[in-house]
């Protein structure tokens, strides 16, 4: 029987983080986990090579006995870059992420994995875990000085022995080359859900939600219910019969994706305040306590990055990579119009990314200034859904008195300060 994926991405910044680290994307042939490491070491850069290296895949056709190969080729080149960049940029030296990707050729699955993410199989209703850890602790566990309860509470429970990063040697992973089974279930994530969440819940989810989406966006909801003390990603695949596949448009989440600023689905309440105080006591949490110079600096060279995932998923891609973009809409201005455009707002050289969808009847100098200025910034959307809900919004906004104002003119109050020193 011929078969393909259904399947989800999701990721969360979580109750605590200031940065998603994670990467994800799910695709018709591909999926990947990616979870940067923390501190100020760049892992939302790290993650996002790992993407951008891997996402070409997606749109290629392979045999099942090189699977291994092209994966193996992918986080070689992956590798290289991030050795390259963290030479450039001496601040981000030891950058890296843990990888887990599956990659698919007709009913066969090859997958590589290095790091603490993990991957699921529900196969008849049962869960069992596939990938092992490259933790300190889970080499304790594996030599028989540690049980997994002790583990749990260890004080280095977080340190990885392997990572795809900037060391001089090339990361070593675990392979393997599986059935994929009409009925399965899979599931990538990283420790920000395998952690707090128990297998047992993460199960008993899996078979209750038999939508992927739904799934993973219930999953999120349990980890930050549980503190979201990490950035949260989830990637779920359902083997399901070819002429059941409803679409194959690929999914990017978190630090590789256009909306990698997005803020928590957790909110701003209790439970977010008690896991910010509890983040703050953890002296194993590098992340809360990054000084905020670094925190700068990693985002001017996450935008510079963002450039290259973009180039490797239109170079690489091909169609896909550029029907990736497609599914983005944003609000911006055309010949003084409001209007819907269909792509990301960015250009790679001569490529621009993004088309007019629609342009509205709604003039710019229409709009009160702070929706003017709105505008002109470009306004993101989830969907074309969404857009449009945005243009409704704008339109309720005309007439509207402007919040500034009233306000004085700084700019004229320069100038009359200027003349009184002169």
């Amino acid at each position: 029987m011929n078969v393909a994926l259904r399947y989800a991405a999701r990721s969360d910044v979580g109750l605590v983080r200031t940065v998603n680290q994670d990467s994800g994307y799910a695709g018709p042939e591909l999926l990947v986990l990616a979870d940067g490491m923390g501190g100020p070491a760049g892992g939302d850069i790290a993650s996002s090579v790992a993407v951008g290296h891997l996402a070409p895949l997606d749109g290629e056709s392979h045999g099942s006995d090189d699977l291994l190969d092209h994966l193996r080729t992918a986080l070689g080149n992956a590798h290289r870059d991030l050795v390259e960049y963290s030479k450039k940029r001496r601040e981000l030296k030891g950058l890296g992420t843990t990888v887990i990707a599956v990659l698919r050729s007709g009913n066969r699955l090859g997958m590589v994995h290095i790091g603490d993410s993990r991957a699921y199989l529900m196969h008849q209703g049962e869960l069992s875990q596939v990938t092992s850890d490259h933790t300190f602790v889970q080499h304790l566990i594996d030599t028989g000085e540690l049980t997994a309860e002790e583990a749990e509470h260890h004080p280095q429970r977080s340190a990885l022995l392997r990572v795809l990063g900037d060391g001089d040697v090339p990361p070593v992973v675990d392979e393997s080359v599986r059935q994929a089974q009409v009925g399965d279930r899979w599931l990538l994530c990283s420790d920000g859900l395998s952690g707090p969440v128990s297998a047992e819940t993460i199960g008993e989810t899996m078979h209750e939600f038999a939508d992927p989406g739904a799934c993973a966006d219930e999953l999120l909801d349990l980890a930050l219910r549980a503190g979201g003390q990490d950035n949260i990603t989830v990637v779920i695949a359902d083997v399901v019969a070819v002429e059941d596949l409803p679409d194959t448009t690929p999914q990017i989440v978190g630090a590789a994706a256009v909306d990698r600023s997005r803020p928590t689905r957790g909110g701003s309440g209790a439970a977010a305040r008690a896991a910010a105080l509890t983040a703050s006591t953890d002296p194993g949490d590098t992340d809360a306590a990054e000084p905020t110079r670094n925190r700068g600096c990693r985002r001017v060279a996450a935008w510079g990055i963002a450039v290259v995932v973009v180039l490797a998923l239109i170079a690489g891609l091909g169609t896909i990579g550029y029907r990736w973009t497609q599914t983005q809409y944003y609000i911006g201005i055309d010949d003084q119009y409001v209007a819907i455009y269909q792509g990301v707002p960015q250009s790679v050289g001569p490529i621009h990314l993004s088309t007019v969808h629609q342009r509205t009847d709604l003039e710019l100098a229409d709009l009160p200034s702070f929706a003017r200025n709105r505008v002109e910034r470009t306004m993101a959307a989830d969907s074309l859904a969404e857009a449009e809900d945005i243009v409704v919004e704008l339109r309720d906004q005309v007439g509207d008195e402007d919040p500034s104002a009233g306000e004085p003119d700084e700019q004229a109050d320069d100038d009359e300060q200027s003349g009184q020193d002169s």
